[in-house]
């Protein structure tokens, strides 16, 4: 299960998209509009997607992360105006030892984030709004 949704994402869905009797690990990440960037107040993000290629590539990158950890995986994001403190994206992977599951789910929404064309414009509380680029926000924030 990969895609784009204007609906709600619902996470319980995510999570039982990849269920399999032969994995013992389970991996989740839901990431949500946060009210403040740049220091401004944030009321809202609207995504757009470049929807054909955007599905292609979230395929692609599921299926690596099945040969690279053996998972089975499922990420969707969203599209429209979403609101502070509603999900924007879902990834969920299930592989048969807890290790593998946490690798390959940071390895999906890593990869969804720097590969898939979606943009997305921020509603400042002011009035304001623009578009960033999504990709110049990844960065590894790994403990050294």
């Amino acid at each position: 299960m990969t895609g784009l949704s204007a609906d709600p994402l619902d996470l319980g869905a995510v999570v039982a998209a990849v269920g399999d009797a032969e994995h013992g690990g389970t991996a989740s990440f839901l990431g949500c509009i946060r009210r403040e960037a740049a220091l401004r107040e944030v009321i809202a993000i609207e995504y757009q997607a470049y929807e054909e290629l955007t599905v292609r590539e979230l395929a692609a990158i599921a299926d690596e992360a099945t040969r690279r950890f053996g998972a089975t995986v499922a990420a969707v994001h969203r599209t429209g105006r979403v609101e502070v403190g509603e999900p924007s994206v879902a990834v969920a992977c299930s592989t048969p030892h807890r290790p593998a599951a946490f690798a390959a789910c940071r390895y999906v929404i890593d990869e969804l984030k720097a590969r898939a064309p979606i943009w997305k414009r921020l509603i400042y509380a002011d009035g304001v709004a623009e578009w960033v680029d999504g990709r110049d926000a990844v960065r590894d924030e790994r403990p050294a």
